[in-house]
């Protein structure tokens, strides 16, 4: 029995090897040539896309800093206004505002008194009447002829000793004693000024 061995010559076999490697190396070469072509392409469209958000979030965050910057400034200056109006006193201690005096005419101390006699502010108008007639308000007004004095023309005017010390210069004193007269007298401001009116004195 005889075994037959391949024929086929060792040339041919390295031409067809040649040959495979040949075009498994063009296959590889279009691949490589075809991917960066396209992986360029994906990325210059990502590229592309990604550029404009990253853009705009630059841009918010360029803004914010901006307002918050400017928004710094209004609350320090804010806080340098009210410092400068407020300022506390040396060694810390909280400023106490000083209440002003407010220096009130005899005719608006008698109308704030009104209330503490029980009467309503409708008996001004008679009291002013009343006052007008007798010393026009006036703290000194004196008559030589009754020695009346002040404002109540009170006879005689050391009788206003006992509503203060001093009565021949204060008006609250002054109208603190008239108030009481008129009350002990004749009730009301209205009904002195109608005996003022009847008889000339009241």
């Amino acid at each position: 029995m005889s075994i037959r061995t391949s024929t086929t010559p060792r040339k041919s076999i390295k031409i067809k090897l040649a040959v495979s490697g040949v075009a498994l190396a063009a296959a590889a070469a279009g691949a490589v040539s075809f991917w960066p072509a396209s992986a360029a392409a994906e990325r210059s469209a990502s590229a592309s896309q990604v550029a404009p958000a990253t853009s705009l979030k630059l841009a918010l965050n360029a803004e914010n800093s901006r307002h918050n910057a400017v928004t710094n400034q209004i609350q320090l200056d804010s806080f340098s206004v009210v410092a400068s109006t407020n300022p506390a006193p040396k060694g810390g201690a909280p400023a106490h505002h000083k209440r002003k005096a407010v220096h009130l005419t005899p005719r608006q101390v008698a109308r704030r008194m009104l209330k503490s006699f029980h009467w309503t502010q409708w008996q001004y108008r008679w009291l002013n009447l009343l006052w007008s007639r007798e010393s026009s308000w006036n703290v000194h007004a004196s008559n030589p002829y009754s020695g009346a004095y002040g404002i109540p023309q009170a006879v005689p005017g050391s009788k206003m000793a006992s509503a203060g010390a001093n009565w021949t210069s204060s008006a609250r004193t002054q109208i603190r004693w008239g108030l009481k007269y008129i009350k002990a007298m004749y009730g009301s401001p209205h009904m002195a000024w109608e005996h003022e009116l009847g008889t000339g004195w009241y």
